[in-house]
């Protein structure tokens, strides 16, 4: 279940910081990090002397969400939809298209010096494989100390008691930081991991696939030293995830993408108990069942993953869905915005991307999740 209930959703307008509402968002006041209409197109093929057609990949299309203060949001989606880019342009390793992110109500674009190094030490990164993201040439006080050198003024011995103070904060003994990465195990050395992203006091930290690396036995320690820290320090995450099991437990919102748009979006628990795309089913139905003796049907949506260079102009999961599309159709030509189907439960909604439009020319793909997927 998830940790906390999500607020309710507000109406159109605009926050406390000016931020405009758009459709999905909360438009929360306690929002930290204000993502809008954010794209990230990367340019492919070769034009000669700039003459030619340009060919562009479209990573994420038009994706707007809020990190609220205390809160999980998740991304999920199959492999190439577009999470990773999306964490990436947010951590300033890639640079928006277009779109705009507000921290805090102000514009990151237009962010002074202090206010710069101040978002830069405010957000911060758990990465996917615990190994690669330790320099294995480093002992443990000296990975969890290099942020502390570089943007504080503390002295050696602050930092070595800070130092200290992260590593049991974490589950791990002061003495351990004289160790290299190579003499801790998985769990361990994310454990690492997250005491360097919480050496500046963060008020969001990136999770890119946080317990996937990891035995199953330990993922469940990792995920409730994750939620244990966050109720502490009223830490906010942006989560990025493939296992259903983790978003459920861990993600008080969820955002489901298809090719860099999302297609279902809102409270995770709605979510969960009631998808309604056909994308967001087929993605569940594909999921473990928390129990061997449960027997489902899989959903398998027909056709592959269009490549996302130059995808249709109107929905993009068009060419996947096992329901016929009118060609002639509005959304067959332009994209098709997020609608409110209830309260904090936003969907793509056209004649062939629902549960209710397959239920209306008698298909039956509906897919009863229950608690399948809430076991870890």
């Amino acid at each position: 279940m998830t940790t906390a209930e999500a607020p309710a959703s507000t109406s159109e307008g605009t926050n406390k910081f000016g931020v405009e509402w758009a459709p999905g968002t909360l438009n929360s006041s306690d929002a930290i990090i204000s993502v809008r209409h954010l794209r990230k197109w990367f340019q492919v093929g070769n034009t000669i002397l700039g003459f030619g057609q340009k060919h562009w990949l479209k990573a994420v299309d038009d994706v707007s969400f809020d990190i609220e203060r205390g809160k999980t949001i998740g991304l999920v989606g199959e492999s190439g939809c577009g999470k990773t880019t999306t964490l990436k342009v947010l951590l300033g390793l890639e640079v928006p298209t277009e779109g705009q992110i507000f921290y805090e109500g102000e514009d990151v674009k237009t962010l002074s010096k202090a206010g710069r190094k101040d978002f830069r030490t405010s957000i911060q990164a758990v990465f996917q494989d615990p190994w690669s993201s330790l320099n294995p040439r480093m002992r443990v006080n000296s990975i969890v100390a290099e942020p502390l050198e570089i943007a504080t003024t503390m002295t050696r011995g602050q930092i070595r008691t800070r130092v200290g103070e992260l590593l049991t904060e974490v589950g791990l003994n002061s003495y351990q930081g004289n160790l290299y990465p190579h003499e801790f195990s998985g769990g361990q050395r994310q454990r690492i991991g997250i005491a360097r992203a919480l050496a500046l006091n963060p008020k969001i930290i990136t999770l890119d696939e946080p317990v996937s690396a990891l035995d199953v036995s330990i993922r469940a320690q990792i995920m409730n030293l994750l939620v244990d820290l966050q109720e502490e320090h009223g830490l906010a995450y942006l989560m990025v995830a493939h296992n259903l099991a983790t978003v459920r437990y861990m993600c008080h919102r969820t955002a489901v993408m298809y090719l860099g748009v999302i297609q279902e979006m809102g409270d995770t628990e709605s979510i969960f108990r009631a998808p309604t795309h056909l994308y967001t089913n087929a993605l569940l139905s594909a999921a473990l069942p928390s129990h061997p003796d449960i027997d489902r049907e899989e959903i398998i949506l027909p056709g592959e993953v269009v490549s996302p260079v130059d995808p249709p102009p109107g929905d993009v999961f068009m060419t996947r869905t096992p329901l016929p599309v009118d060609p002639d159709h509005e959304f067959a030509k332009t994209r098709p915005p997020l609608t409110e189907i209830e309260p904090d439960h936003w969907v793509t909604v056209t004649p062939w991307s629902t549960i209710e439009s397959a239920t209306e020319q008698g298909i039956d793909l509906a897919l009863s999740v229950d608690e399948e997927v809430q076991d870890v």
